[in-house]
């Protein structure tokens, strides 16, 4: 063991990693003022109902390279506009058409020219329509450029192993044991770095690792002449000679050929492969034009996540150094712990010291990848009036680290199984004090032309409770290549011959008709969720900062989540950061304003009670400031997660120990103790449920005015029992003392203050009634601050009514049926309201159809559109309708509905229209209603209903899958159909109010 106990090192300080980068910054507060609407009292003004491009969802935006018209490019710009995004990010993807004959990456690649000059239309066009444009830091990903070989300084690399095993006392002459796998393709060179032997301990072996003695470790290399090894073994037992080779791996980027000569992948953990990145910009990509239109329509730099794709290890020549640096040990004799096959680990020694050498590696490698890429392209995006967005995650690496040091940190809704993946970014953001966690959203596999608006809510609602508030759509492709089919180039579909990933939006949509109000929802949600700052129940230490793992806290995400708690996941580095003080019992007051902080075992490492020492200083420093802390397991137990150094574990434990003794820690050794603790310690949470609960939850405080965000969702893709409607009250915290609560319609960008809910000191308890991902956003501010007029005027506390309102008309009840209803006010008063004549709902089955037929035209990118008028006694899906049965397109329902002469100015009605697919929107006579909750689609009519005849009209688009089984059956035919139109059931519900006197 002496070869990995050695003097104490100076290390590489945390503070220093992330460096000046995340001094704490908090967006300001919006304004908020909304058209009027009949019957609600209602405030006016443009922020929330027409929320800025800079807060409007995104598209990805593939272009097939270089392949594209400078016209087309602008023409593109304006359709995004015009459809309500507030901009687009160019990436080089087509994954749909790999023949270089037709890519002509020699004159049409990424980087040459013909892009160059697709890139200053896109930004001029932004410029002119005042949206952002972003560039991803290379052709598809990982980042690469062309100019470099695999074996060049500045290209990827990795650490290839060969072996040999001896039997004991035998010797081995001949040629040092060649990789288990040959190189890649365009690799010419490779360095021998280690020869090593090592005793085969079959104690230490796993059910995939071979077991070694890491005392018996040796180093052959100095027995090494002109490539030959001569080696005889002990003869105390079998033994192992490993062999490590330095190559670059030859990665490419996905879905190529994008460039000529070819674009190789860079070093991700050196200085010189940032530097081949951004000196290929400066020589070839950055035109005066491009400068110049990047400090005014430039939005970001982007980079998708750490794919380094090899059979051995990821390597950086200076890991050796840097690991000495940051460990004060050598890695060399280290090495056969961490080594690869096929991502598999290869030889273990003792289990613990295998986990903390492997803990140290991957520390090692986030310094790397952390100093030498992520704060180094930052850097330079800055010089170009850009900011760096990213997803930092893929490798073992510290990505909650990774999120603090970026401007905005990104996660993706395909590869995150569940929403604590989004939240230990949040963490890492929150706690760097910036504002935004974007979203790669919408890419499902085998999704083209079949991916419903609805399925993209749906999957968003959850995410958006976790701490995401800016969505990129993936995505927008452009609209041109040749020997495509209809509806146009696609950059993933048909992928490798069938339905390839996510979607194509666009005009090639029959849609796109109604995206404006999807955009226009979305905008208004990141509108709430990016003013000023997040609240945040609990910080969850995480010993390894991972994410896209899938895997959550204790208690917290099982048991916590459903009753209404919160929290984030913070990494080791984070404590360090400027914001990692505590005033008032809350860690990061000026930002997610955690009130305790949970640390449980290294769930990365089989549970094991590890923490390092300087963490736990840290710790210890907040728990003295008067932060409480949770600690979950047998904490007198606890051990470094790296390899100690002398010393090192007694003085962990000491440290530990003196924590467990503060007056705010509790020690449970249970989860199902962790809300006891929290309870004794006085800690709880800002929303709180009676029963459990598939009701997530945001909160964020601006100016003292409360924001939530409610969504019914899920926590992961799979859930048990499955998401089910909610009907429940609902306890929200608010930070203005006499503050009221108003609901705020992220659909129509109204606001309206609530009129029945009850008080108890500083929360509010209101009734919430949610389908499955429907959302609603409440906020709690002084009396008319939204420009309503009920000022301070009693509102109910309950009643036997269906609603109660505050309108023009002052408090209201409404209710479905004739009656006297009881009405207790919150001045303790009880009024007696009685509603005479409330005519019966009516069932709306018999329409008139009219469908426009959406078809392959006479090229690849126009449409034909053959109409259909159909009579329908009862509503059917398309599917079902033998004229419509492979039909996509746009569908146009019509009934009318007779209201007699007792229908007067004291009714309205809802109309409930069932199961609709796709989007739609509704009009009555001759009047466009507000845009339509697309996930529960119920329209309040309010007073645009009639005595006599009145017309209903519904209007729904579908997705293009239906049609395409048919025009392209090589592709999409093996495919089932969907089932479009309107589904119903759609019923008229009449209603009756009137004033409380």
């Amino acid at each position: 063991m002496s070869n990995v106990t050695p003097a104490r090192s100076s290390g590489l300080p945390r503070r220093a990693l992330l460096g000046a980068a995340v001094a704490t910054a908090a967006a300001g507060a919006f304004g908020w003022s909304l058209p009027a609407v009949a019957r609600a009292s209602t405030a006016v003004g443009p922020p929330f109902a027409t929320p800025g491009r800079a807060v409007r969802p995104k598209f990805r935006w593939w272009w097939p390279d270089g392949l594209v018209r400078p016209d087309e490019i602008r023409r593109e710009i304006d359709q995004i506009a015009d459809a309500g995004f507030g901009g687009a990010e160019i990436a080089a993807v087509h994954h749909s058409v790999t023949d270089p004959s037709v890519l002509d990456t020699e004159r049409h690649g990424w980087g040459s020219a013909a892009w160059v000059a697709g890139v200053e239309a896109a930004l001029g066009q932004a410029a002119r329509r005042g949206l952002t444009v972003d560039l991803t830091v290379g052709p598809s990903w990982p980042a690469a450029v062309p100019g470099i070989t695999p074996d060049s300084e500045a290209a990827v690399k990795e650490l290839a192993y060969g072996t040999v095993t001896l039997t004991a006392g035998s010797a081995y002459a001949g040629p040092v044991p060649a990789p288990v796998h040959a190189a890649a393709s365009g690799v010419t060179r490779q360095q021998l770095l280690l020869v090593q032997a090592a005793r085969v301990n079959t104690a230490n072996s796993t059910r995939k690792e071979t077991g070694l003695d890491l005392d018996s470790v040796r180093d052959l290399t100095g027995a090494v002449t002109d490539g030959t090894l001569a080696w005889t073994a002990p003869d105390d037992g079998s033994w192992v000679i490993v062999s490590y080779w330095v190559r670059g791996s030859g990665q490419t980027p996905e879905g190529g050929p994008h460039t000529a000569p070819a674009a190789y992948v860079v070093d991700h953990f050196s200085a010189a492969g940032t530097r081949a990145v951004t000196d290929f910009w400066e020589a070839h990509l950055l035109s005066p034009t491009v400068r110049r239109l990047l400090k005014v329509s430039g939005g970001a730099l982007f980079e998708d996540s750490i794919e380094l794709e090899t059979d051995g290890l990821q390597w950086t020549p200076g890991l050796p150094d840097a690991f000495l640096a940051h460990t004060g040990r050598s890695l060399l004799p280290l090495l056969p712990a961490v080594i690869l096959n096929h991502g598999n680990q290869v030889f273990a020694f003792g289990a613990a010291v295998t986990r903390q050498i492997r803990h140290d590696f991957w520390e090692t490698v986030s310094v790397l990848f952390n100093r030498h890429h992520v704060t180094a392209l930052r850097a330079w995006a800055h010089s170009l009036g850009l900011e760096l967005r990213s997803q930092p995650y893929g490798l073992q690496t510290d990505a909650i680290a990774s999120a603090a040091l970026l401007d905005i940190p990104e996660g993706e809704s395909l590869g995150f199984k569940n929403l604590d993946d989004y939240r230990c970014l949040a963490g890492g953001r929150d706690m760097a004090g910036h504002t935004v966690l974007s979203c790669e959203a919408g890419a499902y596999a085998g999704g083209a032309y079949n991916t419903t608006w609805q399925k993209f809510l749906r999957t968003m609602g959850g995410a958006y409770a976790a701490g995401v508030n800016q969505t990129v759509v993936h995505g927008f492709s452009y609209a041109e290549l040749p020997g495509v089919n209809w509806p146009g180039y696609a950059a993933f579909t048909p992928y490798k011959g069938t339905v390839g990933y996510g979607e194509s939006w666009g005009p090639r949509h029959p849609t796109w008709r109604h995206v404006a109000d999807v955009s226009g929802y979305l905008g208004r949600v990141h509108q709430v969720l990016q003013t000023g700052r997040p609240r945040v129940d609990v910080a969850v230490f995480r010993q390894t900062g991972y994410t896209a793992t899938g895997i959550g806290a204790s208690w917290f995400t099982a048991t916590g989540i459903p009753l209404g708690w919160t929290h984030q996941f913070l990494s080791g580095p984070l404590l360090d950061l400027p914001a990692a003080t505590v005033r008032h019992g809350r860690l990061a007051p000026e930002g997610p304003a955690y009130k305790a902080l949970f640390v449980e075992g290294d769930f990365f490492y089989g549970s094991t009670v590890t923490l390092a020492l300087s963490d736990a200083r840290a710790l210890l420093r907040l728990a003295r400031a008067g932060l409480p802390v949770v600690l979950l397991g047998a904490w007198d137990t606890v051990v470094p997660p790296g390899v100690p150094e002398s010393g090192e574990s007694d003085e962990l434990r000491s440290v530990v120990a003196e924590l467990l003794a503060q007056p705010l820690v509790r020690q449970v050794t249970d989860k199902s103790a962790v809300p006891t603790a929290l309870a004794d310690l006085g800690v709880a949470p800002d929303v709180g449920y009676a029963t459990s609960s598939t009701l997530l939850n945001s909160h964020r405080v601006a100016d003292g005015v409360d924001y939530y965000y409610l969504c019914n969702g899920k926590h992961a893709e799979t859930v048990k029992p499955p998401v089910a409607a909610i009907d429940h009250e609902v306890t929200l915290r608010r930070t203005t003392a006499g503050a009221v609560p108003y609901l705020l319609d992220p659909w129509t960008g109204r606001s309206e203050r609530l009129a029945r809910y009850t008080e108890d000191g500083d929360t509010v308890t209101a009734r919430v009634t949610l389908q499955p991902a429907e959302t609603l956003i409440l906020a709690l501010g002084r009396p008319g601050l939204f420009g309503d007029r009920s000022g301070s005027r009693p509102h109910a506390v309950g009643s036997e009514a269906d609603e109660v309102r505050f309108t023009d008309a002052g408090l209201t009840v409404r209710a479905t049926t004739a009656g006297t209803y009881s009405t207790v006010l919150s001045s303790g008063r009880t009024v007696r309201t009685t509603l005479k004549t409330v005519p019966a709902p009516m069932d709306l089955a018999s329409w008139q159809l009219h469908v426009q037929d959406w078809r392959p035209g006479d090229t690849p990118y126009r449409t034909t559109v053959v109409e259909h008028d159909l009579t329908l006694d009862a509503l059917l899906p398309w599917s079902q309708i033998a004229e419509l049965a492979d039909v996509s397109g746009i569908g146009r329902y019509r009934t009318t509905v007779t209201l007699d002469d007792g229908w007067t100015g004291g009714h309205g009605a809802r109309l409930e229209l069932g199961t609709v697919t796709d989007t739609c929107r509704v009009t009555v006579n001759g009047h466009r209603l507000d845009p339509v909750d697309q996930i529960h689609p119920v329209v309040d009519l309010g007073d645009v209903l009639r005595r006599g005849v009145n017309v209903i009209e519904v209007e729904v688009a579908t997705p293009l899958s239906n049609r395409l089984r048919v025009s392209d059956p090589a592709v999409y035919g093996g495919t089932a159909r969907q089932s479009y139109g309107l589904l119903g059931p759609v019923r008229l519900v009449p209603y009756g109010e009137a004033r409380i006197d």
